[in-house]
């Protein structure tokens, strides 16, 4: 059964909102008003709107280098996203994490990680916890299909299984760790196959299709809140843009990233909510407008944050 209409049109104003969001961010990045090196996500809006829509506001998640999709579907504020990357006072970390460090512990959201596979860690860890204080709520780890290249992407599935948390595993398979094709790096053709070797159910489905990656992590969130452990969520997507702004992109052709690109995952959920007669095109020009305020007001408001002090230097800190 499909969500009720509010949930559709949330869904989709959410998707639209992480869209508008990473291309404002590029935008301002190739304009020099933001530094640092920034991994956008466009392409990528039904995996972390269909996986964070199945989850209630006291659940956690865990993020990856290319997290702002998975903050906004979480339900963190563009705006102290936003100053955060502009490396601002009034940021969710007081601008000293910038883009890839973004956290909003209060939101469950533990927070984008810069090295690869440890927040799948972390999302154990979480659970763990959840056990131990005797608390029904689950941990969802995203993680990228370079992440199963890792040792630790092996030691927390065989944990999670052993001590059967309750913990999602969402797999974002977008097709390339930085530059290298999973194709050219794995000697099986999908990353559900992998968990098999420790007892995990898992799935692999369309990851530009919102609704099934939504009942996918619906039914293993069900499952990890039920005592059931964990699941393996596989969705198959593209990033539209390199490993990050600016990467010259030689590793792949023009020709299959317009194959992707003609995938969008909200074109095609904007066709099925009218061919579904969900909404109506003035409905979703509505929420477009709203979308473009949202994050032109984002912009204004990182801009005019201040600056850290310098005494925040060592704050925020932890020193063994």
């Amino acid at each position: 059964m499909n969500p009720e209409p509010e949930l559709l049109l949330a869904m989709y104003q959410t998707m639209l909102r992480i869209r508008r969001f990473e291309e404002r961010v590029g935008e301002l990045f190739l304009q020099g008003r933001i530094w640092g090196a920034v991994h956008l996500y466009s392409g990528e809006e039904a995996m972390a709107v269909g996986a964070c829509s199945a989850l209630r506001t006291d659940d956690y998640i865990t993020s990856t280098h290319r997290g702002h999709g998975h903050c906004i579907a979480k339900g963190a504020d563009t705006k102290h996203m936003m100053a955060e990357i502009f490396g601002r006072q009034d940021g969710y970390c007081k601008g000293k994490g910038g883009s890839m460090h973004i956290a909003d512990v209060n939101g469950g959201n533990l927070g984008a990680n810069a090295i690869v596979g440890d927040g799948i860690a972390i999302a154990c860890g979480a659970a763990l916890a959840s056990r131990i204080k005797h608390t029904d709520q689950i941990s969802l780890a995203f993680f990228g299909d370079g992440a199963v290249g890792t040792g630790i992407f092996h030691e927390s599935l065989n944990l999670a299984a052993v001590l059967q948390l309750p913990v999602v595993f969402i797999c974002e398979n977008n097709q390339y760790a930085v530059s290298t094709a999973m194709k050219d790096s794995s000697p099986v053709p999908h990353v559900a196959d992998r968990a098999s070797a420790y007892g995990i159910p898992a799935t692999t489905v369309d990851g530009n299709d919102v609704l099934a990656v939504y009942k996918a992590a619906q039914e293993a969130v069900q499952r990890a809140r039920s005592g059931g452990g964990p699941t393996l969520v596989e969705g198959l997507t593209y990033r539209w843009e390199g490993h990050y702004k600016g990467d010259p992109e030689v590793y792949r052709s023009a020709e299959e990233v317009a194959s992707w690109r003609a995938k969008d995952p909200i074109v095609c959920f904007q066709s099925w909510l009218l061919q579904n007669e969900e909404c109506g095109e003035e409905q979703l020009t509505h929420i477009k407008g709203l979308v473009e305020d949202e994050i032109r007001d984002a912009v204004t408001f990182a801009e005019e944050s201040p600056q850290p002090a310098l005494d925040e230097l060592h704050t925020d800190i932890y020193i063994d």
